[in-house]
């Protein structure tokens, strides 16, 4: 595995470049420019994220949960706001990027809203699933899930979360 900036392509290019829930780990400048250097004219970036918008008492309960098992960690402040807030501003940082970059045509920002019916079940096998959660002790994970489970059992064994898509993206330029 490589990093986008690093990657050596070995000649090829493609269509399109995407990534989904991972340009924060990307050099905003740089991704671009490894991006452009690998499009077909027309060819398209589109980078994008999916923020959680949890109802407020459940937000509040899960971030209380995180500042329980882990006292002192940033990861239970992330509740303290709506998520979309955060992936708006990456989102902008990666149009940015690509403006930076060159060899683009001008970024556009996309905003999509759905939203997803959760059990209390559904909800905690996907909690694993998210990033840096394989990397907490197993007894912080289980102390999670557990107030996660409470909290959504007092909401009635179930939630429906709000969605929020933001994604930038831009069609590279015809080579000169």
């Amino acid at each position: 595995m490589a990093k986008l900036e690093d990657w050596d392509p070995a000649g090829r290019t493609f269509d399109a470049v995407l990534a989904g829930q991972a340009w924060h780990w990307v050099d905003p400048v740089a991704g671009a420019a490894k991006s452009a250097a690998v499009l077909r004219p027309g060819g398209r970036l589109a980078v994008f994220w999916n923020a959680f918008g949890f109802p407020l008492a459940l937000r509040e309960a899960f971030g209380a949960a995180y500042r329980r098992a882990l006292p002192g960690s940033p990861v239970g402040g992330i509740f303290a706001r709506p998520a979309v807030d955060v992936y708006l501003s990456m989102c902008a940082t990666a149009a940015d990027g690509m403006r930076s970059a060159g060899g683009f045509g001008q970024p556009e920002q996309w905003r999509f809203e759905w939203e997803r019916p959760y059990t209390r079940d559904e909800w905690l096998d996907v909690v694993p699933t998210f990033g840096g959660q394989s990397q907490l002790p197993a007894s912080v994970l289980g102390a999670v899930l557990a107030d996660m489970g409470t909290a959504i059992d007092a909401a009635g064994g179930g939630f429906t979360m709000s969605y929020t898509t933001v994604a930038a993206t831009a069609s590279r330029l015809a080579h000169s």
